[in-house]
């Protein structure tokens, strides 16, 4: 071992010195970063006060207590990646103390943070989509207004997905992906996993098609997507995102729009008035029950809000302050 790497520990050291040969060792033997130290610091001196506060060292912690003390942190509000890191510092160190001889197991090693919680997609309240849906951009080409306004109605209308919206060519034909039948109201598109499906087109969609297909003509070439740039040429994902975040803006909405946000809407706001999660699961075109599952969560906050709002006995649900 060279001058300068950290020296090795004796069985007999206290707490503090076992925490300062660790840190001296990730510092010098391992070079990490002084704020990947930090951190390890921060996360080693918890260890040592939860352990100091359930009367034992840190050579006798066991997997109980760091069960525990991952329970205190989780209640506490602490995220569930917050805690996987912080073991993970834990974990670091009981490894070394292993290696040196000083502890015959890693109270650590099988304990886990607790799962993160799958955040619920973003939805635009009823209120908000129809104003979306409803805007007008007064100052704008006619042409971008009557596709971008489309494309709002169908994302929002039909439920599409991004990539959905961009395979829908003017006709239907051998090689088209997706195309709207004007006649019957429907869409037929091609989801993932090369799923084909039709859903419904409402007649705020339809007619938004209309005025577009009235406008496109005067840039249209040879491409046969539905929706094209000035160019000529069939608009790419990126392309309508950066749309109707703009126009989701200009039409006055708190926050940004990307269009996977419009499909969250048009399926919750379709389970609000329906409550059928089945038909919600097939215009989605989704292969499982659970994927739609989550909707039902959207809809309960849904009538949670409403509930806080209107009901006089709404605040009895909220639990009392504690007292100091």
């Amino acid at each position: 071992m060279n001058g300068g790497a950290a020296q090795p520990i004796c069985a007999g050291s206290d707490d503090g010195a076992l925490v300062q040969a660790y840190l001296s060792h990730v510092r010098i033997d391992k070079r990490l970063a002084e704020r990947t130290v930090t951190l390890y610091t921060a996360d080693l001196v918890r260890l040592s006060q939860s352990a100091e506060a359930a009367g034992v060292g840190l050579r006798q912690v066991q997997s109980a207590h760091v069960r525990r003390w991952v329970a205190q942190m989780h209640s506490a509000g602490r995220s569930a990646r917050g805690i996987a890191l912080i073991l993970s510092g834990w974990r670091g160190f009981y490894v070394w103390l292993g290696r040196q001889g000083l502890v015959s197991q890693n109270p650590v090693q099988d304990v886990r943070a607790p799962k993160a919680g799958k955040p619920l997609p973003k939805a635009l309240g009823v209120d908000e989509s129809v104003q979306l849906a409803s805007h007008v951009e007064e100052g704008d080409d006619p042409g971008l207004e009557a596709r971008d306004a489309c494309i709002t109605e169908l994302l929002y209308g039909s439920g599409l997905r991004i990539g959905e919206l961009v395979g829908l060519d003017v006709a239907a034909s051998g090689t088209a992906r997706g195309w709207i039948d004007v006649q019957e109201g429907e869409a037929h598109v091609l989801g993932k996993g090369s799923k084909r499906r039709s859903v419904p087109v409402g007649r705020a969609a339809l007619a938004a098609l209309e005025r577009w297909l009235a406008q496109r003509p005067a840039w249209a070439k040879d491409d046969p997507a539905l929706f094209i740039g000035q160019r000529g040429t069939r608009l790419t994902p990126q392309h309508i995102r950066v749309r109707l975040k703009r126009r989701s803006m200009l039409a006055g909405l708190s926050t940004p729009v990307h269009p996977h946000m419009l499909r969250h809407s048009f399926a919750s706001h379709v389970l609000q008035s329906s409550g059928d999660l089945r038909a919600v699961q097939e215009l989605l075109g989704h292969a499982s029950i659970g994927t739609t599952q989550v909707y039902t969560r959207l809809d309960f906050q849904h009538l949670a809000k409403a509930y806080d709002a209107a009901h006089p006995r709404a605040k009895a649900r909220k639990p009392p302050d504690k007292a100091s």
